[in-house]
């Protein structure tokens, strides 16, 4: 199967996304190496690569706060379900790492929870960022604290305003 790739800028800094052609399988903060898969090319007419470009851009522009890309991101079975819990997390929102172990029946699995969020391979648009630790604290992110923190910040700045 081919894999094509991109690059776009953002707030937080260069993204690279890889699509397999029909669905988006990476978008990562740290270039190609950190998504552990190879693009066979560049890919800037794949309709998948700019689709999810032109949602990514409505969300830094507070326009967008849901993603209708399809997914495509390898894992195991544990990991798959970590992830397709991370988009039950609304925008604007944040979960714990044992709220999200309880919530997907293994309220001990905290850890193995964390460990399947840093394997996550298609950042922002499955929201990693949005989970916390118990006390409330950043904790963990493969793409920085600092971008973390921006994320969550950005989230909340649009949805304080949609509330208001």
């Amino acid at each position: 199967m081919s894999r094509y790739q991109t690059q776009m800028d953002s707030p937080i800094g260069p993204l690279t996304l890889i699509s397999d052609g029909a669905s988006l399988c990476g978008v990562s903060m740290d270039g190609p190496q950190r998504l552990a898969m190879t693009a066979d090319r560049m890919a800037a007419e794949d309709d998948v690569l700019a689709e999810t470009r032109r949602q990514l851009t409505e969300y830094f522009a507070g326009t967008r706060t849901t993603f209708d890309v399809p997914l495509a991101g390898t894992g195991t079975a544990f990991q798959q379900t970590v992830w397709a819990a991370l988009c039950g997390i609304a925008f604007g929102c944040t979960e714990s790492y044992g709220g999200l172990a309880s919530r997907i029946g293994s309220p001990t699995a905290s850890r193995a929870v964390g460990m399947a969020n840093g394997r996550n391979p298609i950042a922002i648009i499955v929201p990693c960022h949005r989970v916390i630790g118990a006390n409330g604290r950043l904790t963990g992110y493969a793409g920085g604290l600092e971008r973390k923190q921006w994320l969550l910040a950005h989230e909340a700045r649009i949805a304080g305003l949609r509330l208001s």
